[in-house]
């Protein structure tokens, strides 16, 4: 009988590497590891890492260190650093956190299991000495498609699986293992991104933007739908280039409405869109198609046309209001968030008020506040007019107060209407939570149903049809009505129909 070997996923930073954490699961699974939940009940603790900002960096950091700490007082007795920390820093990682036993890049991944081997028998896999992914496809989209030998987290093949990791009905989902029982999974649309914003360093280390295959799109979320899952979100470093490299660059609108008729799945939901790239025609799709959620994640980042033209963007704030004008004309319910970076080299105090004049007017359900630090290997960082740190705090500072009373006031606009909420935990002392079709997974609050019976009890997973009572600043507070489940879809017209 073969030797048991266990293995723990830790997972920071965003959704992309959820789903990357999965694919490894799969993979782990596939060739007999052992999945555990906790990191000291594994022979090998893998710490899927963050590299976005210095934040980010520290918590993975943090994270690498902790479980180190397990070593010698239960089973565990490696550590391995994986994700985009790991992809970018490779050697300097390993040279600067000895406490790590391994450092793998994304050229690993499809070997991961041979590298935890190596590593838990006492060898060493030297780490990665990183390099600008982007040089690794072709620099016209239309022939990305073609390269078969570049490693793209999250586009892992279908293959033969234990059950569990593939349906019973047959091998068409990707290597991936769900690691929890959430009613809601990411599903990656696209890998890279060939945007160049001048703050940002995401597409040296994940490369090219490059489409998964819609087929490849549908059959994950078959597979996620047989697992329990009731909604998808669909990430990328940006769903509005999806398809773009498959010679359509519309594709996305004709794979919603797909996806939608997947049965079992209640709600589809896209996230990272940038407001230079949004179409009529998609915009069409998010606010008339029943079951995908009209929810817009718009990359705004500012909205000072000098700032944004600093940070190699498009926009302004007439602009930016003109287009949810046209989102909410179509769909007057429909959820808007968006980032900004406050406190910019060479950003003004009219720039700031410009960025405020933007804030009160655009009637956000999620705001998120970051101040602007400089990110290695950016264009920005090389910017000479750079703000004093106590200036950026200050406007951090202020454009938080004025983002979280912004986003109240917006919760409070939702007092009476009809929402249909995923349900995501019952608890007897914390009370029954889900999320609206605007409130998108651990980022935009959540909604509390209230006045539920006994006999009414609500399970997780279940899509109830709730009207808004009152908000406890970002979050609802919902009564579930008396017809639990809509047969409408998360569109304009399912819900007018509930509101009259």
């Amino acid at each position: 009988m073969p030797e048991r070997r266990t293995v723990a996923l830790v997972t920071l930073g965003c959704a992309r590497n959820e789903v990357d954490s999965e694919e490894l699961a799969g993979r782990l699974e596939a060739d007999g590891w052992e999945l555990v939940e906790e990191a000291g009940d594994a022979d090998v603790a893998v710490v899927n890492t963050c590299g976005f900002v210095d934040a980010a960096k520290k918590d993975s950091v943090d994270a690498l260190l902790e479980a180190n700490d397990l070593k010698g007082q239960g089973r565990t007795q490696a550590v391995v650093a994986v994700g985009c920390m790991a992809e970018r820093y490779g050697k300097e990682l390993a040279e600067a956190l000895p406490e790590a036993d391994g450092v793998l890049g994304f050229d690993d991944y499809a070997d991961i299991s041979d590298r935890l081997q190596t590593i838990l028998s006492g060898g060493i896999h030297a780490a990665h000495t990183p390099r600008d992914r982007r040089k690794l496809l072709p620099i016209s989209p239309a022939e990305r498609q073609s390269v078969s030998d570049v490693a793209l987290p999250g586009h892992g093949a279908p293959t033969d699986l234990p059950e569990g990791v593939a349906p019973a009905s047959g091998p068409r989902a990707p290597l991936r293992r769900r690691l929890d029982g959430a009613p809601v999974a990411s599903v990656k649309l696209a890998s890279g991104c060939d945007r160049r914003c001048s703050f940002c360093a995401i597409p040296s280390f994940r490369g090219s933007f490059i489409s998964r295959r819609p087929s490849d799109v549908l059959n994950e979320t078959r597979w996620l739908a047989e697992q329990g899952v009731k909604e998808i979100m669909l990430v990328s470093e940006n769903n509005t280039s999806y398809g773009k490299d498959l010679g359509d660059i519309r594709l996305l609108e004709s794979l919603l409405p797909e996806l939608a008729e997947v049965d079992g799945i209640e709600r589809v939901r896209v996230s990272y869109l940038q407001p230079a790239e949004m179409r009529p025609g998609l915009i069409d799709v998010l606010t008339s198609t029943p079951k995908v959620a009209p929810y817009f994640d718009l990359s705004f980042q500012h909205s000072a046309p000098d700032v944004l033209r600093a940070m190699r963007r498009f926009g302004d704030t007439d602009r930016f209001l003109e287009l949810l004008d046209t989102i909410r004309s179509k769909a007057p319910e429909a959820g808007v968030r968006s980032n900004f970076i406050v406190g910019f080299p060479g950003e003004t105090e009219a720039d700031l008020a410009e960025l405020e004049r933007f804030l009160n007017g655009a009637r956000l359900d999620a705001i998120g506040v970051f101040g602007y630090s400089d990110e290695e290997g950016t264009e920005a960082a090389t910017y000479d007019n750079k703000l004093d740190e106590d200036v950026v705090a200050e406007r951090l500072a202020h454009i938080s107060q004025l983002a979280e009373e912004l986003v109240s006031q917006r919760a409070e606009e939702r007092v009476g209407e009809t929402v249909r909420v995923l349900v995501e935990s019952v608890d007897g002392e914390e009370g029954t939570h889900g999320r609206a079709a605007h409130q998108a997974p651990e980022t935009d609050g959540q909604v509390l149903l209230t006045g539920v019976t006994g006999g009414e009890a609500l399970s997780v997973g279940r899509m109830v049809e709730a009207k808004v009572l009152g908000t406890e600043g970002v979050d609802l507070v919902a009564e579930p009505l008396a017809a639990f489940v809509s047969a409408g879809g998360e569109g304009r017209a399912g819900s007018e129909e509930a509101g009259r």
